[in-house]
């Protein structure tokens, strides 16, 4: 295949991985020299207008942790990675200029923020360089679902359903050959550390449920642990809403979310699991929950900002309240609800909470404190370690009755912690006092 004597830049966002990933594959299949960038952007590090770190500590060291790990996977293929606690728009068009790059590569986003600084590089940069975007953190790519994007259904099922019949799920991308070592180039970089970041360091709490580094490899050994060595998958859907240990759910969310696993991967391994092991209820469960993911996020392209405003995309019009005194309660795990109090305590503590935990704490804090949804939705983007724009405000969107929801269901915590936490060992657990 014939290269082109320029340089390819691999600007890499949450994508954060070697393997099936597009714009690395095309960039070594064409190119002479393949360069990669990733900036730790200031303004993911400061107070939002509700008071709170847009990335607290929890995730930036995961993230931390998942850079570190991808610099050694692409010095694997001769691929230098240009670290900087930066904007991007501030020092990769310099990156461009001084080692000739032609065409960028990186990974299409589409809410309001990430297109912004994307809109910001490029006013940076020459009219006549290249730019390939790929939209990889899909299980369903655009491209492949039966559906224009703005013909999204309003009900998950309806489209589950239709993907399910009638798109097509390409295998990953693998990984491609090393590069010649002469395309590697010093790059001085200094990864950056909490402190850099302005966050405090902490020790890793050990009742956490989620005790695991960042990275694709870190992630690969989850997998291969939840997979092949326990073979916890073949029961996944029967333990998915537990609450206490670390193998009641695949915890493959946070590496997901930015992008050192893929669903494709993920999905992948699944099918040679239900090959060489068995073919439940459970193993279909997991696929479920990775169509659940793509759903909000063709959520997100189909109503763009409107799912970070108040109505939601149901335009309602509720009487929320921005109550501090309700808030901080909320947060600091002293409501009325033990249970509630329970996850939010381990969400202040680790940066983790199980689903059913969130989905409990949203509706109270929504439908019971009557409180601003997207405070909430914004404290859980500062804290946890697996935030996702789209299904986080998805979700918040759907338990808050704006969303996807068509029944508007209201959470009975009380029932909700006597079926799910019968024995009380997961708010003992937090609130360390006996509660039975």
């Amino acid at each position: 295949m014939q290269k082109t004597n320029h340089t390819a830049l691999i600007w890499y966002r949450n994508d954060l991985r070697v393997l099936d990933h597009p714009g690395l594959w095309e960039a070594t299949q064409h190119f002479d020299r393949v360069i990669a960038c990733y900036a730790f952007d200031p303004r993911q590090y400061e107070t939002d207008r509700w008071g709170f770190k847009k990335t607290e500590r929890y995730r930036a060291q995961f993230l931390i942790e998942t850079v570190q790990d991808l610099q050694k996977q692409l010095e694997l293929l001769n691929i230098s990675l240009f670290v900087r606690f930066e904007k991007p728009e501030d020092w990769i068009p310099q990156l461009v200029e001084t080692l000739d790059v032609t065409k960028i590569f990186y990974q299409a986003e589409w809410t309001h923020e990430e297109k912004k600084v994307e809109e910001q590089l490029s006013a940076h940069l020459l009219k006549s360089l290249e730019w390939e975007a790929h939209f990889r953190q899909f299980l369903y790519e655009p491209a492949k679902v039966p559906m224009q994007v703005n013909q999204t259904p309003e009900v998950f099922t309806v489209f589950r359903k239709k993907c399910e019949k009638y798109a097509q799920i390409n295998p990953p991308i693998p990984s491609p050959k090393p590069m010649p070592t002469a395309n590697r180039v010093e790059t001085q970089n200094d990864l950056p550390t909490l402190t850099t970041l302005g966050l405090p360091h902490f020790e890793q709490d050990t009742r956490s449920a989620f005790p695991f580094k960042g990275g694709t490899q870190a992630g690969m050994e989850r997998l291969q642990h939840y997979f092949w060595t326990t073979k916890k998958l073949s029961y996944y859907k029967n333990t998915r809403n537990g609450l206490v240990g670390l193998d009641y759910s695949s915890k493959f969310s946070a590496w997901l979310a930015n992008g050192s696993l893929s669903p494709k991967m993920i999905h992948a391994e699944v099918k040679e699991y239900e090959q060489e092991v068995t073919k439940n209820q459970s193993t279909y469960w997991l696929i479920f929950e990775l169509i659940w993911r793509d759903y909000f996020k063709y959520i997100s392209l189909k109503h763009g900002n409107k799912i970070f405003q108040l109505g939601g995309i149901l335009d309602r019009d509720y009487h929320w309240e921005t109550d501090p005194q309700k808030f901080v309660q909320w947060a600091q795990g002293e409501t009325a609800e033990p249970f509630v109090n329970a996850n939010m305590l381990e969400l202040k503590h680790t940066g983790w909470m199980s689903n059913r935990g969130r989905q409990n704490v949203a509706s109270y804090f929504a439908k019971e404190l009557m409180l601003d949804w997207r405070m909430g939705a914004a404290y859980f983007e500062s804290l946890l370690i697996d935030y996702d724009v789209h299904n986080n405000y998805g979700n918040w969107l759907y338990v808050s009755g704006v969303g996807n929801d068509p029944r508007d269901r209201k959470f009975n915590i009380s029932s909700q912690a006597e079926r799910y936490d019968y024995d009380g060992r997961f708010q003992r657990r937090w609130l360390q006092t006996q509660l039975f």
